[in-house]
């Protein structure tokens, strides 16, 4: 089993594995996402795990579990650790990857291989908020921009 520096967020039946370099908002994007279903963007979001993740292959799939000493506990710059429920185990679905060098604006699919799993990859560039386009890919059809709008964002690029 693989340790991640990563945080982990269950969305519907699947992960979101968050990379990225320290201070680039993984764990900022992990709570945006749990928060996602206040504004109606998706029916359920649930902390797997925040700064390190354990990751193994299982059947052709990647498995994420929190680390057992982090596992409900989130991290928000300036507030300090939030305890939040967690799910214990969760296949992973999308890995995004923030502050990405290789980031596009309009990307062809790429995948990342982590474990041997190969699974489908977000690259966002440094200073580009992740939200929008992860609720694009994850969520229902206008799901960004209803995200959004109820906290006053503004609209989706």
């Amino acid at each position: 089993m693989a340790t991640i520096h990563a945080s982990a967020v269950l969305v519907g039946a699947r992960a979101v594995l968050i990379r990225g370099p320290s201070g680039a908002g993984k764990s900022r994007l992990a709570l945006e996402i749990i928060e996602a279903p206040r504004w109606g963007s998706m029916h359920f979001a649930r902390l797997v795990g925040d700064d390190r993740v354990h990751a193994e292959a299982a059947g052709g799939r990647l498995l994420v579990r929190p680390a057992p000493a982090l596992a409900g506990l989130i991290e928000l710059r300036g507030l300090g650790i939030l305890k939040r429920d967690y799910e214990a185990c969760a296949v992973v679905g999308l890995v995004v990857d923030l502050g990405a060098e290789d980031a596009q604006r309009l990307p062809e699919r790429s995948d990342a291989v982590i474990e041997g799993i190969a699974l489908p990859r977000l690259a966002v560039a440094q200073g580009v908020p992740p939200l929008p386009a992860v609720l694009a890919m994850i969520g229902r059809p206008g799901a960004a921009a209803a995200v959004l709008a109820a906290t006053g964002r503004g609209s989706e690029p």
